[in-house]
């Protein structure tokens, strides 16, 4: 057959053209199927599941803002109103200018609030201010002669307390958050931090009130406390006190200082359910000496007495500064087993045997506890 003569049809060029539009159609609408994962394929790039990095951080932030929001109602501000006088005008009338100067914290619905002892030290009249803006004047306010502390009262009703938690279980590295007024104007301010450190002993000041006392067994944290964040509370991750913030050392940074809450809930106690506060007093400042400190001075361990309260039990019994108690009651004063926590067991009006190192000899002297004199 002769082959020669045949013709081959031309090509259909709108027919290829069709084609491959329906070709690209077809693969744009699987394309969009993978995408939208109607058809499963192994090499498409799909969202990634947050890690359990990113649910971990995210779990922690939430568990701030959640206390935060819960215990901010709780804090308050307080407030002294001042006689002011132009100096360059003498023939001005003074005028009452108020003015924050701390922080504080309900821990009765009865109006019973916590904060510093510095915070109110002297002066006044003062005043508390909630997160909402009532102000109330304060009616009775407690000064702790050996804690920076002060527990004011006031006319307030519709209170939220917030709850106290157990600062004997508190671990270094914990997370905690500090809420106050920084600086006397920024109102509930919020930093957070960790347990930097437990059982601290440090003179802390604050500058509002030009005050400094040296106060022991505190905890340390790295949670930014400022001037006027003084008396407010220091939380745990669960939204409970385990402590109250009493400012900063001078010419620290990142370094603040809380009361150990536990430390507290005695005194908030009996001031709650008596009006009054009766705490055993022994009148003594010291400072304890270490085994190793001992062995370098050739002393024996125990607490060094810096200051004998004219007056008190222990002046009365005899002891003087510069004397070493050694034992108290037979037992042996040691980091564990502080002369201060020793007193605070002590019922009022019983004896206590002094066990004492003074000039190389051992002397027994009798003092007897009486109710802490309040300022």
């Amino acid at each position: 057959m002769d082959y020669s003569n045949l013709k081959l049809p031309r090509p259909n060029l709108t027919g290829i053209f069709v084609a491959v539009a329906l070709g690209v159609v077809a693969a744009v609408a699987v394309y969009q199927a993978q995408v939208k994962g109607l058809i499963p394929r192994e090499d498409l790039t799909l969202p990634k599941v947050p890690t359990q990095e990113t649910r971990t951080i995210v779990q922690e932030e939430n568990a701030v803002i959640s206390v935060v929001e819960k215990s901010s109602p709780s804090v308050v501000a307080i407030g002294v109103t001042r006689r002011v006088v132009n100096p360059f005008d003498p023939y001005a009338l003074p005028r009452r200018e108020e003015s924050t100067i701390g922080t504080g914290f309900v821990v009765s619905e009865k109006g019973v609030i916590i904060t510093n002892k510095h915070v109110v030290a002297d002066g006044g009249p003062f005043s508390v201010v909630t997160k909402d803006g009532q102000k109330y004047d304060t009616k009775k306010i407690y000064r702790d002669p050996i804690l920076d502390l002060a527990i004011v009262q006031i006319e307030g009703s519709k209170l939220t307390p917030l709850n106290l938690g157990d600062s004997a279980k508190l671990k270094v590295g914990q997370t905690v958050i500090a809420i106050g007024n920084a600086l006397g104007r920024f109102t509930n301010t919020v930093t957070t931090g960790v347990v930097s450190g437990l059982g601290r002993r440090v003179v802390a000041g604050d500058p509002f009130s030009g005050s400094a006392e040296s106060l022991d067994n505190l905890i340390q944290t790295d949670a930014a406390i400022n001037p006027g964040n003084s008396g407010g509370p220091l939380l745990n991750s669960s939204g409970q006190v385990i402590g109250v913030n009493v400012a900063t050392t001078q010419g620290a940074q990142n370094i603040g200082f809380a009361i150990p809450i536990n430390s507290v809930k005695q005194i908030v106690d009996e001031f709650v359910s008596k009006g009054s506060v009766s705490r055993p007093f022994l009148g003594i400042r010291y400072r304890f000496i270490s085994k190793d400190v001992a062995i370098l001075n050739e002393v024996p361990q125990g607490a060094y007495l810096q200051e004998v309260i004219e007056g008190g039990p222990a002046d009365k019994a005899g002891v003087k500064e510069g004397d070493i108690i050694i034992k108290i009651n037979g037992q042996s004063i040691s980091e564990e087993n502080k002369v201060a926590e020793i007193v605070s067991k002590t019922t009022i009006g019983s004896s206590l045997e002094l066990q004492i190192w003074r000039d190389g000899k051992e002397l027994k002297l009798t003092a007897v506890i009486v109710d802490l004199p309040a300022e």
